[in-house]
């Protein structure tokens, strides 16, 4: 039998525990374990350093990114947080423009107390990447496709400008998750995932991965990871392995959807843009298509105003208005005030985030519901120009 598609690898190799044949891994409640000998200790000890269900969780994350190193942790957050702490006083990280707002806040709130400095870059300008690189710069951190405007980085042109400069590169791919990009195919180093979105997928839980293929990055994680102490506790990384059973089905169905959703969106005359990886249109596109399997569910899309996304959104009666993304159900954000609420509004507008600026997680509803309801949505908002035009 030949290597495993990603969707078998998803379900695969899980079940058949080995005391009682369970198909599923069991929930390990524990935080102690009893050492038979006084010499010579057990893998578990303390449920901070390990715990059989999260080993277990790790693993999977592991095989599917092609990884051998993977730490599952409280949060995306926590996740990103440990990732940082890979520097020292004194040192310099380059990170994408277009970033996730919490990762924004980290870098530019808590790195400066512990006198690391850092320096925003467009990486899709690769003139820019390499401007920016200085003697103590120790990683570079992407996002491709970028949150919230999709921005593609050619993801192979900066791991070899990171190998030139001796730096590394980590790179969130929460929203293509494995079944779609395999960043350390691609030569980087690190890979970070929000878990709580497409590998979860309901909305239910707080995850964060970390993997890694570098045995010395893999220690210094598992140091950090013990160290600091923010693990997912078990309860939450049996729905974590859940979650992942039914990742290849619930992505493609929604990439689907979200495909069709962004051509509908292209053409209705009150969107202004839309930003979506498999548009032609998008900037990046071939690049994109170059490095990844499929499109993804998240999509973007710009309204006149705030004011037109207020009625947009009110008229709304499908997707939910809230954070996060990734789940079945579909979920709209106002990126200014939900996910890039922490960006002061001069850098929210640079990078793009205007106004009128809406992120659209697709679900697994059904296509033409959603289109229905997105199409008499954007009419209540097209009554709006009407009336200011009158």
């Amino acid at each position: 039998m030949g290597e495993q598609h990603l969707e078998t690898a998803c379900i695969r190799g899980l079940h058949k525990e080995q005391l009682t044949g369970s198909v599923n891994v069991p929930i390990y409640l524990s935080s102690t374990y009893h050492q038979e000998s006084f010499d010579d200790f057990g893998p578990f000890d303390y449920s901070r350093s390990g715990n059989p269900t999260r080993a277990a969780l790790e693993k999977k994350a592991a095989e599917l990114e092609g990884g051998t190193h993977a730490f599952a942790f409280s949060s995306g957050m926590a996740a990103i947080s440990s990732a940082f702490m890979l520097l020292s006083a004194g040192d310099h990280v380059v990170v994408t423009e277009d970033v996730y707002g919490g990762t924004y806040r980290f870098v530019t709130e808590i790195l400066p107390k512990f006198q690391i400095s850092h320096s925003f870059v467009d990486l899709t300008d690769l003139d820019a990447v390499e401007a920016a690189i200085q003697p103590n710069t120790k990683f570079i951190y992407l996002e491709s496709p970028s949150n919230p405007c999709l921005r593609v980085t050619d993801i192979r042109a900066i791991v070899r400008i990171a190998k030139q400069n001796d730096c590394l590169t980590f790179l969130d791919n929460t929203f293509l998750t494995p079944l779609y990009q395999q960043p350390l195919a691609l030569g980087v180093d690190v890979v970070i995932h929000s878990a709580t979105k497409f590998l979860s997928g309901h909305s239910d839980i707080i995850a964060g991965l970390l993997i890694t293929k570098d045995r010395s990055l893999g220690e210094r994680f598992a140091f950090i990871q013990n160290t600091f102490g923010a693990i997912l506790g078990a309860q939450d990384s049996y729905l974590l392995l859940q979650g992942i059973k039914t990742l290849g089905t619930r992505l493609r169905q929604s990439t689907e959807t979200a495909q069709r959703i962004a051509s509908f969106l292209l053409e209705h005359p009150l969107v202004e843009n839309v930003f979506y990886p498999g548009l032609s249109t998008h900037d990046g596109h071939e690049i994109h298509t170059g490095q990844a399997s499929g499109n993804g569910a998240v999509l973007s899309f710009v309204l006149p105003s705030k004011e037109h996304a207020r009625v947009f959104v009110e008229q709304l009666r499908i997707p939910i208005f809230a954070v996060s993304l990734g789940a079945v159900e579909s979920i709209l954000s106002y990126p200014a005030a939900m996910s890039h609420a922490a960006m002061p509004e001069a850098e929210r507008k640079k990078r793009g985030i205007t106004d009128g600026l809406l992120r659209l997680s697709v679900g697994l509803e059904h296509t033409e519901d959603l289109i229905g309801d997105l199409l008499q949505a954007l009419k209540a908002a097209e009554r709006l120009t009407e009336t200011v035009k009158n």
